[in-house]
């Protein structure tokens, strides 16, 4: 395995200011860590058969804008970093190629619109369960990654690559304190509480909430990643109450200014 290459990608991660980076070998998908589990059409291998390793990195969503949301701030925020990850694989999957290891990025999120997703509700490959393969973190019951650092409030991007990498542990210690705000609080009833390490996803239900959403100019949600208690993150921008999301008397001003946010950019 090539060790000196993994120290270079890492290096040019940090240089991109990209906080998180992980590899994973692509046979891990072929031993279902859990069940249900995605059909063999959606490995890494079926994808792009030159695959040996999959190198997974992810940018944080700042937890201030995407309180707004549903808000035209959020839907600019997620815009960006959704366009910063496909600069950032691209360019890590050109760099291995011109190295004479073959690489390909993945689009963060593989389907065309919202409406696509409404007649097909499912991506051609899993950013989620190549994170939790490359140890980012791992499944909470709003089935997102939840990170150490960044609760879910995470976007990831792949890299498929012919380059033989070592493999970072996967994280087994469960993240999720299955405290159910995600579950209360989306406005879609799309999440059942189900077994670890996930719940049960009404697909239809997410994500016809966010054609509505997109109709606005509002979307994507973001309920559900926002109200997740996991996370340095809120001890740094000092909002460790989640309790705050529900109830207006607690922060006030926090309302006020997620009001005003709202009012305007989309219908």
């Amino acid at each position: 395995m090539n060790e000196s290459l993994k120290e270079t990608i890492r290096s040019r991660c940090r240089d991109l200011e990209i906080p998180l980076v992980g590899t994973a070998d692509v046979r891990r998908w072929e031993n279902p860590p859990f069940r249900p589990w995605m059909p063999e059409a959606f490995y890494p291998r079926s994808i792009f058969p030159q695959a040996e390793s999959a190198i997974v990195i992810g940018l944080p969503v700042s937890l201030p804008a995407l309180e707004t949301s549903p808000s035209i701030h959020y839907r600019e925020l997620y815009n960006t970093v959704n366009a910063l990850i496909d600069q950032h694989t691209y360019r890590l999957a050109e760099f291995l190629t011109a190295r004479g290891y073959p690489s390909v990025f993945i689009p963060r999120d593989g389907y065309g619109s919202i409406e696509v997703l409404l007649k097909n509700p499912v991506a051609f490959f899993s950013h989620r369960h190549a994170a939790y393969f490359a140890g980012l973190g791992n499944f909470g019951v709003n089935n997102m990654i939840l990170t150490p650092g960044y609760g879910p409030r995470v976007r990831f991007g792949t890299v498929l690559t012919a380059a033989d990498l070592p493999s970072d542990p996967v994280l087994d210690d469960p993240l999720c304190t299955r405290c159910m705000q995600c579950v209360e609080m989306c406005p879609s009833s799309a999440l059942e509480p189900g077994e670890y390490p996930a719940a049960v996803t009404n697909k239809h239900a997410c994500a016809s909430w966010s054609a509505e959403l997109h109709r606005r100019f509002i979307s994507p949600c973001g309920i559900c990643i926002k109200v997740c208690p996991v996370g340095e993150d809120r001890r740094l921008y000092g909002h460790t109450d989640v309790s705050v999301y529900a109830d207006p008397g607690k922060d006030p001003g926090l309302h006020r200014a997620w009001e005003h946010v709202r009012r305007y950019g989309g219908k």
